[in-house]
């Protein structure tokens, strides 16, 4: 299993284990993840049957993403972090920043309408707009824990919402995926991530 973050600052884990902190005392990691698993799994069901014209991809809507669907595990669900984090090389944003620099990025997605009716845009534009804000999402790392899986949930529906399917990862490999993702918060480079977003999104037309 991969090393947990590093916190500054913070009481998170379980004293002596790499499990969060959570509503029903669970120590066992491998039981957490299953649980943390299930819930993912039927937030997709949940908000792909809200999604209408009306949704609006905002700072609101990604932390209720988070919120919604970890709050039966945990008591900061959608909350962000005020601390600061690190895995291995990787630097997170400053806790202390974590609150005015979403509000950029969200700020730039607004600009950008949050990337509804995209129907002008080619398949490579779109997948170019969407991997350049989920890389500014992975730098910020604005939550405790659970930040990849919220990301994805975030574009996936934003795909589904322009005709879409989920975004598949499978084209790519969970190395690879790793290796774009520490480009982007090393490096502000969003190339690979905007490789493996273009070769995972498909027409769908389900929305």
């Amino acid at each position: 299993m991969a090393s947990k973050y590093h916190l500054e600052n913070s009481s998170f884990y379980i004293d002596g284990t790499d499990t969060p902190c959570n509503k029903i005392n669970i120590i066992n990691s491998i039981e957490i993840h299953e649980l943390e698993k299930e819930l993912i799994e039927e937030a997709y069901s949940v908000f792909y049957d809200e999604l209408d014209e009306n949704t609006l991809f905002d700072e609101i809507y990604f932390r209720e993403l988070h919120r919604r669907t970890f709050e039966p595990l945990y008591e900061w669900a959608g909350k962000y972090r005020d601390f600061n984090m690190f895995k291995g090389e990787s630097r997170f944003c400053q806790g202390a920043y974590v609150s005015s620099e979403s509000q950029k990025i969200f700020d730039a997605l607004r600009v950008e309408n949050y990337l509804k009716n995209c129907e002008t845009l080619s398949a490579e534009e779109f997948a170019a707009k969407i991997a350049y804000f989920k890389c500014e999402l992975i730098a910020l790392h604005p939550f405790y824990e659970l930040n990849g899986r919220i990301t994805r949930l975030f574009f996936d529906m934003m795909a589904v919402f322009n005709g879409y399917g989920y975004v598949d990862y499978s084209t790519t490999t969970p190395e690879k995926y790793i290796e774009a993702s520490i480009e982007c918060v090393q490096f502000a480079d969003c190339q690979k991530m905007e490789k493996i977003i273009r070769d995972g999104l498909k027409k769908e037309n389900n929305f």
